[in-house]
């Protein structure tokens, strides 16, 4: 079991989101904002960084979304359903936009590959939840 999982089940009040949902979610914003970090960093070590410059800033960009979506579904006390799905759906397309760019370079560097992996989980998971609050 999970951190998030954990303490979504240690929470003293109730939540009325779909918790198996909420928990993956944050587990996939995490699991992004890390992959996303390392390959920015790995693009700034390749001997063509130049022509990586898009997918750097794509890359942190996301991870900075994927960190701050990961921090506020992680909070419960005071729950704003609006400012939840603006949030989701900011990350689903910065996902979606750092996936796309990393696709681009991933025959050529595998932490784009990977990248784009978990670009798409998350892209899927703030989806999900998307989803089931409607």
């Amino acid at each position: 079991m999970t951190y998030a999982r954990r303490m979504l089940d240690s929470y003293p009040a109730e939540i009325r989101v779909d918790q198996e949902k909420l928990a993956a979610c944050i587990e996939a914003c995490v699991d992004c904002a890390q992959a996303c970090t390392a390959c920015a960093d790995a693009c700034l070590s390749e001997e063509m960084v130049a022509e990586l410059v898009r997918c750097v800033r794509t890359d942190l960009d996301c991870a900075d979304v994927c960190e701050t979506t990961g921090r506020v579904l992680s909070r419960h006390t005071g729950y704003d359903a609006n400012i939840t799905r603006a949030v989701l759906q900011a990350c689903a397309q910065a996902c979606k936009s750092c996936g796309d760019e990393c696709e681009q370079h991933a025959s050529m560097h595998e932490h784009c590959r990977i990248c784009a992996e978990a670009c798409r989980r998350c892209e899927q998971a703030c989806n999900d939840l998307l989803a089931a609050m409607a």
